[in-house]
């Protein structure tokens, strides 16, 4: 009788522990309530998955574990996309409220542009001219250094529309080692090689379900976000292409001095900014909280990322500590 009631107990004080065990888990995973949080002042590099990568392209010094983290704008704006002019100023697109602002050193900022049609990707030229795609209708706009009204570079071959994945053109990058432009053309899935003058495409890569920010590494290969096919797509200067999956909707892309991969994974679950060591494919999240939707990044020669979050209406630098 002893060992029986014994027996009833131990099972009745299991059973309790899965559903106190239980609940703690549902009402983790149940919790959708974005929060605006102040970032950390300092943090430690959390590792999260592996994948393959080539070889690493570059390691000017040692990849950095700990970064500070520090909010350079915040207010009624929604910076999107991000460029360093020629001064190494940051430049950010606003899709909202239709323009290009400079973030100046002290603070303040600069409207370069106004009255555009939903802005997205920036790029600059060598000689200071800016690119800037223009998603609602699919253009590409320049404007030349001193002037203040931008010109029609290129009307891209596909067509926007309100499905799912075919927004207009999203990111795109200057690639240095040919002089063009990366250009990919998110409604028809193509990532095109664009000449500077706006008159050549050159297919590099199709098949994309939604290609959008792009980078190049220093050996010529092209990196490009495909936002609804939960991967980055590398492209090398032979047309070869390898997908790298395992992301949620990946936005933009961009290399670190060492040469590492860095991710914007705007996926509600994840909303982070990622970094894929090039010499072993290990994945660490370099930054989650206080992102809500998390858009622009940009990289300095210093190290020092930049990342927009179009919604909570920042601009973060991360510095290596």
């Amino acid at each position: 009788m002893i060992t029986k009631r014994a027996t009833i107990l131990c099972s009745f004080l299991l059973l309790c522990l899965v559903l106190l065990s239980s609940c703690g888990q549902t009402s983790q995973s149940t919790s959708k309530t974005p929060t605006r949080t102040p970032l950390l002042p300092t943090f430690t590099v959390m590792p999260t998955l592996t994948s393959t990568l080539s070889t690493p392209t570059s390691t000017p010094g040692a990849t950095p574990l700990h970064f500070k983290v520090r909010v350079l704008l915040t207010g009624a704006r929604r910076p999107d996309d991000l460029v360093l002019d020629p001064q190494g100023r940051l430049v950010f697109s606003d899709f909202y409220n239709g323009t290009v602002s400079r973030l100046n050193a002290d603070g303040s900022v600069t409207l370069l542009l106004s009255g555009l049609a939903g802005p997205e990707g920036l790029a600059y030229l060598p000689d200071g001219t800016l690119i800037i795609a223009e998603q609602t209708t699919n253009r590409i706009l320049q404007l030349a250094p001193a002037t203040s009204t931008p010109t029609v570079l290129r009307v891209l071959p596909g067509t926007p529309s309100g499905l799912s994945c075919k927004d207009g053109v999203d990111g795109i990058a200057f690639d240095p080692v040919n002089k063009t432009l990366i250009v990919p053309d998110s409604p028809t899935g193509i990532v095109y090689l664009m000449s500077l003058d706006g008159q050549k495409l050159t297919t590099l890569a199709s098949g994309i379900v939604r290609p959008v920010g792009a980078a190049v590494d220093s050996q010529g290969n092209i990196y490009v976000a495909d936002e609804c096919g939960g991967a980055v797509v590398r492209i090398t200067p032979a047309g070869k292409t390898t997908r790298i999956g395992g992301f949620g909707m990946p936005d933009d892309v961009a290399f670190d001095p060492q040469g590492n991969l860095l991710v914007i994974d705007l996926q509600p679950s994840i909303h982070a900014l990622i970094r894929v060591r090039q010499a072993t494919g290990q994945r660490e999240t370099l930054l989650s909280k206080g992102l809500i939707e998390p858009q622009g990044l940009v990289v300095d020669q210093r190290g020092n990322i930049y990342v927009s979050d179009d919604y909570a209406n920042t601009i973060m630098e991360l510095s290596p500590a």
